[in-house]
């Protein structure tokens, strides 16, 4: 939407060798959010061939920009930020979509206290039966830093239907205040890819906000195209930034405790449990995700 004012919304999602997917979403944004002003902003983070030229010859109305290196999902985002002139970041993933203007629901949500930072839509897999992916999420686990997504892979009967406070947002679809940024700083690019989101909610309430889960905004996600749910890709930045977030996060005991169970316990069961299936593409990556994080330096930045 092109706006001689600064727009309330402002549009962000990454695109990375994912034309298609992304032209889907501009489009659902375009044919259904009417309540708002707002721009679409598309990083094309390094794909195979410019598909931000592409996307701007299609979409003359958004702003699409052409990064020559792949600066991960972070790295793409702050980018998006760095040209966004709304009051409100909404981060969407290019393969999602949205089926109604809903997109109020989600404003009225943080207009609601000067305490809320963030919030996320309920979201639902794009495929059938098209049943919840994230209904806010429980907090981690001491030590193993695990977590659940609330309502994940349950159908969308209601029962999900109540807004509720939520310790992280999810990465898919998450809209923010742009005064937080002030007390937190752009999204966390030393990740590249994975936790860069929970690591930046976890800065967002440690400066005194609170996140939210609202039902009454819907977003249609389809879920890992780009690198597959058991790809190395995933295995090794999965691996490394999970060790990385306990590093950052923790406190000094909890912090050694943590990472004592990933190296002893979790990644070994892992490394055998993809052995046992033939993985051994896996395992290379989960080994090259520990040696990752050990390497990596500094690890606050």
């Amino acid at each position: 939407m092109t706006m001689e004012t600064a727009p309330v919304l402002s549009f962000i999602t990454v695109n990375y060798n994912g034309y298609t997917d992304t032209c889907h979403l501009i489009r659902s944004l375009q044919e259904k959010v009417r309540s708002v002003s707002y721009e679409i902003i598309v990083v094309d983070n390094a794909s195979q061939a410019d598909e931000a030229a592409r996307l701007q010859q299609e979409f003359p109305e958004i702003r699409a920009i052409r990064s020559e290196t792949n600066k991960g999902f972070a790295g793409g985002n702050n980018l998006g930020i760095l040209s966004a002139k709304g009051k409100y970041l909404y981060f969407i993933n290019n393969d999602t979509f949205m089926e109604k203007d809903d997109i109020g629901c989600l404003i009225q949500r943080l207009e609601s206290s000067p305490k809320i930072g963030g919030a996320s839509p309920k979201i639902r897999f794009a495929f059938p039966p098209r049943n919840i992916q994230f209904a806010g999420f429980t907090p981690l686990s001491y030590i193993t830093l695990r977590n659940e997504s609330i309502g994940c892979g349950q159908a969308d009967d209601g029962t999900f239907d109540q807004p509720k406070p939520t310790p992280y947002l999810h990465g898919a679809a998450m809209l923010l205040k742009k005064e937080v940024l002030a007390k937190t700083g752009p999204m966390p690019e030393i990740y590249f890819l994975y936790y860069e989101e929970l690591d930046w909610c976890t800065a967002i309430t440690r400066a005194g906000y609170e996140l939210w889960y609202e039902p009454r905004c819907t977003v249609f996600h389809k879920e890992s195209q780009s690198t597959g749910q058991e790809s190395p890709l995933r295995t090794y930045y999965m691996t490394r930034n999970r060790l990385l977030y306990a590093w950052r996060n923790c406190g000094f005991l909890e912090k050694w405790l943590s990472v004592g169970y990933q190296l002893l316990v979790a990644i070994p069961k892992n490394l055998v449990a993809c052995l046992l299936k033939g993985r051994t593409d896996l395992c290379a990556a989960m080994y090259k995700g520990v040696t990752g994080f050990f390497t990596l330096s500094p690890k606050k930045d």
